[in-house]
């Protein structure tokens, strides 16, 4: 085995997000954070080589631009991995995810134009929509057997009633870890075809899909979509490396390519920091073991999960995620409002978790919990988890 992902490595102290950022103002030095989406594992070793080896080969850190070898290793992953084929034209890097998506709204609409979402949706996107003046318009996602389904009809009503411009699609979804099938992505994609929707699609999460389920890039389902299907990923979720700061954005139709490589050229958002160049490189070149060990691991932590919250607290209704590291789960049988809730799972439990409400109206009552971590700590965490059920009950 390449990794070891029992091994405790302690970020306190590090300037963490997740470690050193205490949200809820509770006075404690055990707070087990399990809330933002990083993992408690170390990046791979690989990785880590490349970004050492670099600064031993130049120990400048200067402007840098993409090699022809990273671009070269972005078209393989997507290639034999999702069956996206990409020109070296169609690649745009951009410092993240979120900022990608501000970009692009800003690029492709205009102020009080209306974009859709999904609810519960990745909080940001709401944020990048009001913050930019645009409308922003929500679709309720339904919960059967465990999973999120779409309400296609009610998409379509809001694209007419709202006159649409925009969609941005979670996929895999985040908070619920749903993989959307080809045929939800194909009916998505045929109503915003009908109403000249653009679509997002962000599958910063598609390379972390549990068996059998398969991972569906959005643009490769049909030829007619590169023309109004923009994709945005990362190797950053994948390979735990968040802190480089790089991300891709997939523009297949050049028009739309130009408009938005215009809209990078005027806040120069289109400069990326040297190390992340190197970093993905070497996660798509050398990463690919380490993230087949990856998954396994997390698979038995989710099976830890589910088993833990079926026997032990079942009171808990929660979705089994098909991809993510992530758990989403049903606390309103805690009889707490959000802010209460959040504040009794600190105080109570010294769990910080992320809260449900955070990702949309239709998130309220519920939490999500990263388990990616070692398997001692996931345990202490639903330990303290079952604590707060116990003394509520």
């Amino acid at each position: 085995m390449q990794a070891n992902f029992d091994k405790i490595i302690n970020r306190k102290g590090t300037n963490s997000v997740k470690w050193d950022t205490l949200k809820n103002n509770v006075s404690s030095k055990d707070i087990l954070p399990m809330w933002i989406a990083d993992m408690d594992f170390e990046t791979p070793k690989p990785i880590l080589s490349a970004i050492k080896k670099n600064l031993d080969d130049c120990p400048v850190l200067g402007y840098s631009n993409p090699s022809d070898s990273l671009l070269e290793a972005i078209i393989d992953w997507q290639a034999t991995h999702h069956q996206l084929n990409l020109t070296k034209d169609e690649i745009l890097f951009s410092p993240g995810v979120v900022p990608s998506l501000a970009l692009i709204i800003t690029a492709l609409t205009n102020a009080d134009d209306a974009v859709l979402i999904h609810d519960p949706v990745y909080g940001p996107f709401t944020n990048m929509i009001t913050l930019n003046q645009r409308k922003l318009i929500r679709s309720d996602l339904s919960i059967h057997d465990k999973q999120f389904k779409m309400d296609f009809t009610d998409i379509e009503e809001k694209i007419i009633a709202e006159n649409v411009k925009l969609f941005i699609l979670c996929n895999p979804h985040n908070p619920g870890g749903r993989v959307w099938t080809p045929a939800e992505l194909k009916q998505l994609a045929t109503i915003c075809q009908k109403h000249q929707v653009l679509i997002i699609s962000d599958e910063i999460h598609g390379d972390l899909v549990y068996a059998p389920h398969e991972f569906t890039s959005l643009a490769t389902l049909d030829p007619s979509y590169r023309k109004f299907v923009i994709t945005l990923t990362a190797a950053t979720k994948t390979f735990n490396m968040a802190g480089i700061k790089n991300s891709m954005i997939f523009v297949q139709d050049s028009a739309l390519r130009t408009k938005i490589s215009n809209e990078q050229h005027k806040s120069e958002q289109n400069g990326i920091n040297t190390l992340g160049y190197v970093a993905t490189e070497a996660a798509y070149v050398h990463g690919e073991v380490w993230l087949e060990e990856l998954l396994e691991y997390l698979a038995e932590n989710l099976s830890l999960v589910t088993d833990f919250f079926t026997k032990e607290l079942p009171q808990i209704k929660f979705l089994t995620p098909e991809a993510t590291y992530l758990i989403w789960f049903d606390c309103s049988s805690l009889g707490l409002s959000d802010e209460e809730l959040t504040h009794y799972l600190v105080s109570v439990g010294g769990l910080e978790l992320s809260p449900g409400i955070s990702f949309g109206p239709a998130g309220s009552q519920f939490m999500r919990m990263n388990i990616a971590t070692p398997r001692e700590t996931l345990r202490e965490g639903l330990r303290r988890l079952n604590n707060c059920f116990c003394q509520n009950s």
